[in-house]
């Protein structure tokens, strides 16, 4: 049978064209189901305080960069949604007296907005290269801090880009997810082309790599409620984003659910289908099924219930 039109962008793939099934059964999912989800490969976790969920999430960046060496530099790629987590970052950083720029410590943007073809400057109000440099690393001690170029961003030579996840081990890349399902800007495809009847297959999907991005209308409204207030016209429609093929070159692949970037049903969806292997390019996140090590971090307060309350 035909996959149906998305109820949310008929010219678009998102999680409405699924199986409804599936839809269903992850709708039924309690917070006690989502910690049975965990197995090889994918485990998931529950923190109680909003303290704990983003002193993990920073501890993470710790984690990365203490396995640094000159000779052997190791880094983290960060999102920009969560953000609570950066200036956390910075205080453990100082408080530990940790020299990044001694140990070779890096750093990666996942992504940036683009606007008339060329990414934003960190002057643009929604720059994420800005938001990372207020939050963190302008607040280090300059003796600690890490040096500009182990600071990679998504904002030139995206070949090079690309390039130094093959030259710098990624031992976390750490995301949140989006109302459409996505980590970074990997957002589903237009329903055009040779994608008209179906989305693309996990594996073309999973060799794309970093590029230029049109935004699906979900994340462009996703986008003006989190980080505009509502205006719509403030948020570009285009992106760069790192792609799965980086993704797949970093050795953890962390996702962070504090509860305000995706709903309740959202939350237990990619848990779901990443948990049973359902890999369908239209839930971006669920093809995380095939990653090796990915992690799902939740927020108690933020996981909600999936159930009709009128408002």
């Amino acid at each position: 049978m035909p996959r149906p039109l998305s109820k949310l962008a008929p010219g678009w793939w998102d999680y409405t064209t699924l199986d409804p099934e599936i839809l269903q059964d992850a709708a039924r999912l309690t917070a006690d189901d989502l910690l049975q989800l965990s197995r090889p490969g994918f485990s998931v976790r529950i923190f109680d305080t909003p303290q704990e969920f983003y002193s993990a999430q920073a501890l993470e960046y710790l984690e990365a960069w203490t396995q640094s060496t000159p000779d052997n530099p190791v880094g983290i790629c960060g999102p920009i949604g969560p953000t609570e987590q950066l200036p956390i970052v910075a205080a453990m950083v100082n408080a530990l007296g940790i020299n990044l720029g001694r140990l070779g410590a890096c750093f990666w943007g996942m992504d940036e907005w683009l606007e008339n073809g060329v990414p934003v400057s960190p002057e643009h109000p929604l720059s994420f290269a800005r938001c990372d440099n207020e939050l963190c690393f302008d607040r280090m001690d300059p003796k600690l801090a890490l040096p500009d170029a182990n600071k990679f961003f998504p904002t030139g030579d995206l070949e090079a880009f690309s390039g130094s996840f093959d030259r710098v081990r990624c031992a976390i890349m750490q995301g949140g997810q989006g109302e459409i399902k996505h980590w970074a800007f990997n957002d589903p495809l237009p329903r055009e082309g040779e994608w008209r009847d179906a989305p693309p297959p996990p594996e073309v999907f999973r060799n794309l790599g970093t590029r230029i991005v049109k935004l699906h209308p979900v994340t462009i409204m996703q986008n003006a409620r989190t980080s505009g207030g509502g205006n719509v016209a403030l948020v570009p429609t285009d992106a760069v984003t790192v792609g799965p093929r980086e993704t797949w070159k970093s050795d953890c692949v962390s996702i962070w659910h504090p509860g305000h970037h995706d709903n309740p049903f959202g939350i237990r969806l990619s848990a779901l289908m990443i948990s049973k292997k359902i890999a369908d390019s239209s839930v971006p996140m669920s093809l995380l099924a095939d990653h090796p090590n990915v992690r799902f971090s939740y927020l108690r307060s933020g996981i909600g219930t999936v159930a009709v309350e009128m408002h």
